[in-house]
């Protein structure tokens, strides 16, 4: 989904561009991921899913604040980066990809009476957000130089 549509939809809306929200931001996806490894160590499993997506949710919103926009919808963070960043060629694939996969998984380990998940998939889940965290943190320095 193309910008305009998610500005149109009410699902992005423009705001100043802030370098100090997006720093913010990235912070807080950092504090995010060592509660989830602090959740993976004491077995609370769906709380680390829940919070390795968060890190993930803020870091990616740190792109966002730096370009001058802030989501309405997780799902539409993750068009904005595809069609700003994975489109252009600057943002592989695979990080928009591994957003809309933890965003759904934490949807359903968060609305549903039935979820389940194994240490597998949350230790996943955990080093999945580090690496997002990271790349979301180069590719907004990157854009400062």
């Amino acid at each position: 989904m193309k910008l305009d549509k998610l500005l149109e939809l009410g699902l992005i809306r423009r705001i100043p561009k802030s370098k100090e929200e997006a720093e913010e931001s990235i912070k807080t996806a950092k504090v995010w991921l060592k509660e989830a490894e602090n959740n993976f160590k004491n077995r609370s499993l769906r709380s680390c899913v829940l919070v390795s997506y968060l890190a993930m949710f803020h870091a990616a919103r740190a792109i966002l604040f730096a370009d001058g926009f802030r989501e309405k919808s997780h799902f539409a963070m993750a068009r904005y980066l595809e069609d700003k960043y994975v489109n252009k060629g600057l943002l592989e694939d695979k990080w928009v990809k591994l957003l809309d996969y933890y965003r759904e998984m934490r949807h359903g380990d968060q609305y549903s009476t039935s979820f389940f998940v194994t240490e597998k998939e949350v230790q996943s889940a955990l080093e999945s957000a580090v690496s997002f965290v990271e790349r979301m943190r180069k590719l907004l320095y990157s854009k400062s130089d």
